[in-house]
């Protein structure tokens, strides 16, 4: 071809490479999350306080003294149950549920008063916590002023009357209706009032799925306007991490999980849940693992009760697999009962081994950049076994660290060896301190439910 034909054709090539790439920019993949997680959340650990138990108490006053102890627990955020009065009308037990709330805008004078409020916040920033409030913005109390207020931000049944929440026995609340603009304005001032005024740093909210979306999206608009906040779903939902939540709860891992320990399923079951958790969640999300919360306590059982031998293995996964992990309080101290829910039930605390299993997983999780959250972290690989229905074995790895763990989730002694090489390598055993050199052909020989954690 001659010099002059390819010149002509020069422009040509440019023009037809520029159509193309206007062609592609409209099938350009975007981020599914819009929101910016707050950076000290990427290898924090979630601690939940149930005020009413976690001292004799049953004061933040009581509570503030016992956040250096938490602290040194290794826990990053902590969660207070609903801290608003709670109903009258339709009451269960003797103090009622802090989910029947009375006042938006109040304190529960159970608790202590506003002050003793602000100063436990102020006492756990002090100590490089953060605190998030408990919201339900689902329903209400009975005797709840609005109800004579804005009856009409109210559902109601069939005969034209208040109504609890459909199908369950919540018969101390009455259903909200999100239909009405005014009603998504006064719960949104409400949020941002305990922001602005009291400087928590964020919500869990209460069956979060229950109350639409694109309120939730406004919400965290309108918060961080005031400051970066952490916001938990108590749903497990992808939709709600795009605009609204930083964290959903994992319940699918928790009910497989329990399903395993009690001989019900195998581990199959946990490949379903980490296949959708990474298929299906973005990247940039966070899942709450766990193995109990006051729900799991008070309706379902103890952990003790709800994986016996299979606890402690649990308890590790929830920690060194993806997710953030939750601590109910009284789990660290080994707490053996379902602690009453409408009543005072103070936990009887004590020195555990449960308490150092998680005081030592927690230090690991907040040094090894692996372990850590969302985009920070890395994505656990699975590793093919000679056992797979009973044995999970998995690396997480980044440019600067590396864990290698394995599970024996059977009531059986195990023998595993492993395939591939992406285990390869030297490691420390976490929990012993002991240096191995694993290879092709480095064999396990596993306890029933017991676990390995190598680190590098």
């Amino acid at each position: 071809m001659e010099w002059k034909s390819i010149i002509f054709l020069i422009p040509l090539l440019i023009m037809s490479q520029s159509s193309t790439a206007q062609h592609y920019d409209r099938y350009q993949p975007e981020p599914y999350v819009k929101i910016t997680h707050p950076e000290w959340s990427k290898n924090a650990t979630i601690y939940q306080i149930n005020t009413r138990q976690f001292t004799p108490e049953g004061t933040f006053s009581a509570a503030e003294k016992e956040l250096p102890r938490l602290q040194e627990l290794g826990a990053d955020i902590i969660w207070l149950m609903p801290i608003h009065p709670i109903g009258e009308k339709n009451r269960k037990g003797t103090l009622g549920s802090p989910y029947a709330v009375k006042d938006y805008f109040g304190v529960n004078p159970e608790f202590g008063s506003e002050q003793d409020l602000r100063n436990f916040i102020h006492a756990a920033h002090e100590l490089g916590m953060k605190v998030i409030l408990d919201w339900v913005a689902n329903h209400t109390a009975w005797d709840n002023p609005l109800t004579l207020e804005h009856p009409e931000w109210y559902e109601r049944d069939y005969k034209g009357e208040f109504r609890p929440t459909p199908w369950w026995d919540w018969d101390d609340i009455i259903n909200l209706d999100y239909s009405d603009p005014a009603l998504r304005e006064y719960m949104t001032r409400a949020m941002k009032y305990w922001v602005e005024e009291f400087n928590v740093d964020g919500y869990r909210c209460d069956v979060a799925g229950f109350v639409p979306v694109d309120f939730w999206n406004n919400v965290r608009k309108e918060l961080d306007t005031i400051k970066p906040v952490f916001m938990l779903a108590e749903w497990e939902s992808r939709d709600l991490h795009a605009e609204a939540f930083d964290m959903t709860y994992a319940w699918s891992w928790n009910e497989y999980m329990h399903a395993i320990a009690m001989g019900k399923a195998n581990v199959s079951s946990l490949y379903k849940y980490y296949s959708w958790n990474e298929s299906a969640f973005p990247e940039s999300s966070f899942r709450m693992t766990f193995v109990s919360n006051h729900d799991k306590n008070a309706w379902d059982g103890t952990m003790f009760e709800q994986f016996g031998d299979a606890l402690d293995a649990a308890i590790v996964l929830s920690v060194v697999g993806e997710g953030m992990p939750l601590i109910y309080n009284g789990q660290e101290a080994g707490n053996p009962k379902r602690l009453e829910f409408f009543e005072k039930d103070p936990i009887e605390w004590q020195d555990h081994y449960i308490g150092k299993l998680y005081k030592d997983l927690f230090a690991l999780l907040k040094q090894n950049t692996a372990l850590w959250h969302a985009e920070w972290g890395a994505t656990m690989i699975r590793i093919p076994n000679n056992n797979e229905l009973e044995i999970l074995s998995f690396v997480r790895e980044n440019e600067d660290d590396k864990v290698f763990a394995v599970f024996n989730f059977s009531d059986k002694q195990q023998m595993a060896n492993f395939k591939e090489k992406l285990y390869y390598g030297t490691y420390t055993d976490y929990f012993t301190g002991e240096e191995y050199e694993l290879g092709p052909d480095f064999t396990l020989e596993m306890e029933p439910w017991s676990y390995k954690v190598y680190v590098k």
